[in-house]
């Protein structure tokens, strides 16, 4: 058995010693940066700059009042939002859902009223209201059918 494994170690250095005589290839990483930076992944569509994927939790309904109707034609829309949300998680969600671009974001804060139902006391809950001003030309059709 001794003459076989003496063959077979000879093979594998022959074999590893051509490897090693190949000349190896460089390449300048520079080169190989530009062809990964223009390469775009396949099967991602492309996101909107500044989105949010929580969206629907920012914006919670609509307001319609006969005084809102009327900043409509002020291009101004407004929202009932969620208690903890500012004015820039506000732009992004009606970036997302509406897919127009705000231009402005003013926010008031309402404390709930107390209440009373017969004996039982209480208080309604704390609310916040965001009017989104857009440009003109842009529309939100959130309204339609009021």
């Amino acid at each position: 058995m001794g003459i076989f494994n003496k063959a077979k170690t000879k093979k594998e250095d022959e074999a590893k010693t051509k490897i090693a005589a190949q000349p190896k290839v460089s390449v300048k990483s520079e080169s190989v940066k530009s062809v990964v930076k223009d390469q775009k992944p396949a099967g991602k569509p492309e996101a909107l700059k500044g989105t949010t994927t929580q969206a629907y939790r920012v914006l919670v309904k609509p307001l319609v009042t006969e005084k809102v109707t009327f900043l409509n034609a002020l291009n101004k829309y407004v929202f009932v939002i969620n208690p903890k949300m500012n004015k820039v998680e506000v732009k992004k969600a009606i970036r997302t859902i509406y897919k127009v671009n705000p231009v402005a974001v003013n926010i008031s804060n309402f404390s709930g009223k107390y209440v009373r139902y017969g004996q039982v006391e209480g208080k309604t809950k704390n609310w916040k209201k965001a009017i989104v001003t857009l440009k003109p030309g842009d529309k939100i059709e959130v309204y339609e059918g009021v």
